[in-house]
């Protein structure tokens, strides 16, 4: 099995801590940014970073579907981890000043990916659908903290 990662980045007109406190609430924010790939969102403990257990459907293709269970934890400032409690996907949200009321947020998922033929399409092609996912998801938090 190769570990199989996806990264993406934007800057977003507002500062850091705007853009973590939006990421970090689960509970108002974050189930409005999500993308049409997301189905059943429900935050089951918490809520807002630290401590947050969250539910979702990722259906990534036409025919893949993840049903993910998400605990969330802040090892440090400016970071979220979202850790799947279904597979080993692991998902690294970091937000950092980039410029006079400007943030740079990075999402980056890694996970193990599958063996043989079936693993070399999903390192290969995995990525660049979720990056487009990912892409979309922060272009929607943008539009929410930048009004």
């Amino acid at each position: 099995m190769a570990q199989v990662e996806a990264t993406t980045e934007r800057i977003i007109a507002a500062d850091a801590e705007t853009v973590f406190d939006a990421l970090a609430d689960y509970k108002e924010v974050r189930g409005k940014v999500l993308t049409g790939h997301f189905s059943e969102y429900e935050v089951r403990e918490g809520g807002d970073g630290e401590g947050t257990l969250v539910h979702w459907k990722l259906q990534a293709t036409s025919k893949r579907v993840r049903d993910c269970l998400i605990e969330v934890t802040e090892p440090t400032d400016g970071r979220l981890i979202e850790k799947d409690r279904n597979s080993s996907m692991v998902t690294t949200w970091t937000v950092t000043p980039a410029g006079e009321g400007k943030s740079k947020a990075v999402v980056t998922s890694v996970w193990n990916g599958a063996g043989g033929i079936g693993g070399f399409f999903e390192k290969t092609f995995a990525p660049k659908g979720l990056g487009r996912i990912y892409d979309e998801l922060l272009q929607n938090l943008a539009a929410e903290v930048e009004k």
